[in-house]
């Protein structure tokens, strides 16, 4: 089943023939070959002919030669088509040595227009940003959302089973094929898991301690919402016998971040407008993965909805934060420009007290900024001194402004 990943296809419509390198990047397999190949068909039907488009996969071993930046330099000059624009899509760009240099040469080439991908964000560290610095524009791509989901299945009815098989069954995209067959998925997963520990982590990392490495990872797959340092991970393993130091444990969240399996929050002090380098949180890019890991013991079904948020609001563009108002914690600041917006995410506020917790750090805030509660119950939106109640299955499926 192939879906039209809409959102990601039209951001590069809007970029066609711009003078930017596009650059797509997210876990393996959350679908942007498929992106790559739907824009090149959308091309194809837009006036663009075949030969202007030159279209390589680096994982693929007929183009392995071409891993060499001089022989793939020399490979791409000689295709391209005089006179005319050509299309360029480089996937998995980070397996070519020193591809920076290939790229800056053919942006300053008239008539060319560059797409590349990549599944880790060594690809654009300091030192590479750097060659191609002001050159390109970054689209961050993720799994399905809830709401691609949904629309895969031909309705938009029975929300509250769909978004429980969401979660189960992954939002990787090819796990919708494999629906029905949770045994086929927990082997797909288990291949995706290994091969970003395998090539993405250990290898270019020439990390020794795998086993190590899995223990931080499923920490902090066991506490996604919850605070975290480096050296509480250190601290927990080494009492469980795992001895490990905060330096290790930092060097492995950078790699796994990098490798886009998880994703930090960092901690933001809404009156003082600062950011906060202690006690950040940590969020995971597909619930199924976790499940896969971790087996579904001990399941918080309120982290995991947090979760879920999270990634949707990192989907629309914001840059997200876990607020700080003084001794209380707002779950989410999502920043876009100079739009501020604020989230609470619970299960259920239908109990008075919990819903006085959740709008207490809401109401502290003295600024005019939207400011919401997002939950499970299957309530009529209700208002609370301008703090709208919302239920989160509807905003996840952008049923509700």
């Amino acid at each position: 089943m192939r879906i039209t990943r809409t959102e990601y296809l039209n951001k590069l419509i809007a970029f066609k023939d711009k003078q930017l390198i596009k650059v797509v990047t997210g876990i393996r397999r959350c679908g942007k070959s498929v992106l790559m190949e739907m824009y090149q068909d959308w091309l194809l039907q837009n006036g663009v002919e075949q030969d202007q488009i030159i279209a390589i996969n680096f994982e693929d071993m007929d183009f392995e030669e071409l891993t060499d930046y001089k022989k793939l330099y020399a490979y791409l000059k000689d295709s391209l088509v005089p006179e005319k624009m050509t299309y360029i899509f480089l996937d998995e760009i980070q397996h070519v040595t020193d591809f920076p240099k290939v790229i800056d040469s053919l942006y300053i080439k008239k008539n060319v227009d560059i797409y590349v991908t990549g599944s880790n964000a060594y690809m654009l560290s300091s030192e590479i940003a750097t060659l191609i610095s002001g050159r390109y524009v970054q689209i961050e791509m993720l799994p399905l959302s809830f709401k691609e989901y949904m629309q895969s299945t031909g309705s938009m009815e029975d929300r509250g089973i769909k978004y429980t098989e969401y979660l189960e069954n992954s939002s990787f995209p090819y796990a919708l094929e494999l629906k029905g067959h949770p045994n086929e998925i927990r082997d797909y997963l288990d291949g995706i898991f290994n091969t970003i520990i395998v090539k993405d982590i250990l290898t270019r990392r020439k990390i020794l301690d795998p086993l190590m490495l899995k223990s931080v990872l499923r920490y902090v797959f066991d506490n996604i919402g919850s605070p975290l340092s480096s050296k509480k991970i250190a601290d927990t393993l080494t009492s469980e016998g795992r001895k490990v130091d905060v330096k290790t444990v930092e060097r492995y969240l950078d790699a796994l971040i990098e490798s886009y399996i998880i994703y930090p929050a960092q901690r933001y002090n809404v009156k003082g407008k600062q950011y906060l380098k202690t006690l950040g949180k940590y969020y995971v890019v597909d619930i199924g993965m976790r499940f896969m890991l971790l087996g579904k013991r001990n399941t918080d079904a309120g982290h995991i909805l947090e979760n879920v948020i999270y990634l949707e609001l990192l989907r629309r563009g914001y840059d997200v934060y876990v607020g700080k108002v003084d001794s209380f914690e707002v779950d989410f600041v999502a920043m876009n420009g100079n739009s501020i917006f604020y989230y609470q995410v619970a299960l259920s506020v239908r109990d008075a007290d919990t819903l006085q917790r959740e709008l207490r750090p809401l109401l502290s805030i003295r600024d005019h900024y939207p400011k919401y509660i997002l939950t499970m119950d299957d309530d009529p939106e209700e208002q609370y001194d301008g703090i709208r109640r919302i239920n989160a299955r509807d905003w996840l499926l952008g049923l509700t402004d």
